[in-house]
């Protein structure tokens, strides 16, 4: 089985065995490896001809590649930050371009964001990881991690989403944000309700939007 783990905050060492042992990174994110590795470039996105005609009308993309061999792999990009996430049954759903690297068992696919990921730029659909085993997840600076409990529910600015797990339903408003306040702000704002229990992952900046900086 593969084992993953932390070189400081922005650098994951993952440690193959060989025999069956497999991951699936980010491609173009391995930065340096020991022992004998090889690199097989996927179709990401989603597993079979549904990820792939998702793919194409929703323009969710994400590059994926397999690593298998013996030795240590090390993948990073950008210097972005790397949470660490384990899963147990459950699913993830993560921005593709948030999403590093995952153990061969774990499956990967797209799922509806609505408004979301349109006001992202990002299409209509993100992508989902489930299963047992870990997860690698970027963000742009230390991610947080925001728990949601029955009744007391989380709004996010869709700019500064990453990532969420648990039982959580979504809905979208327009409405007026910190930096709309302070007259920063440009274009119709949204906001992402989250309300159930889990957690929600979000990055100390924001990726651009469509309707300029949120």
């Amino acid at each position: 089985m593969a084992r993953f783990r932390l070189e400081g905050s922005k650098v994951l060492a993952v440690t193959l065995a060989g025999g069956g042992d497999v991951v699936k990174a980010k491609n173009g994110a391995m930065v340096a490896y020991d022992g004998e590795m090889t690199f097989k470039k996927l179709t990401g996105g989603g597993d079979g001809l549904r990820g792939m005609v998702t793919r194409r009308l929703t323009g969710e993309q994400m590059e994926v590649m397999q690593v298998k061999g013996q030795g240590t792999c090390f993948f990073a990009d950008r210097a972005s930050d790397i949470s660490l996430v384990r899963l147990n049954g459950e699913k993830l759903h993560v921005e593709a371009s948030n999403l590093l690297c995952t153990e061969g068992g774990l499956r990967t696919g797209t799922t509806f964001t609505g408004l979301r990921g349109a006001s992202q730029g990002n299409g209509l659909f993100t992508t989902t990881v489930e299963g047992t085993g870990l997860a690698a997840v970027l963000s742009d600076g230390p991610a947080v991690l925001l728990r949601v409990s029955s009744g007391m529910p989380l709004q996010v600015d869709p700019g500064a989403y990453v990532a969420h797990q648990g039982d959580l339903r979504q809905s979208f408003q327009s409405g007026v944000n910190f930096r709309t306040v302070l007259g920063e702000g440009s274009g119709e704002s949204f906001q992402v309700r989250f309300e159930g229990e889990g957690v929600v992952y979000v990055q100390p900046s924001e990726r651009n939007t469509l309707g300029g900086d949120l």
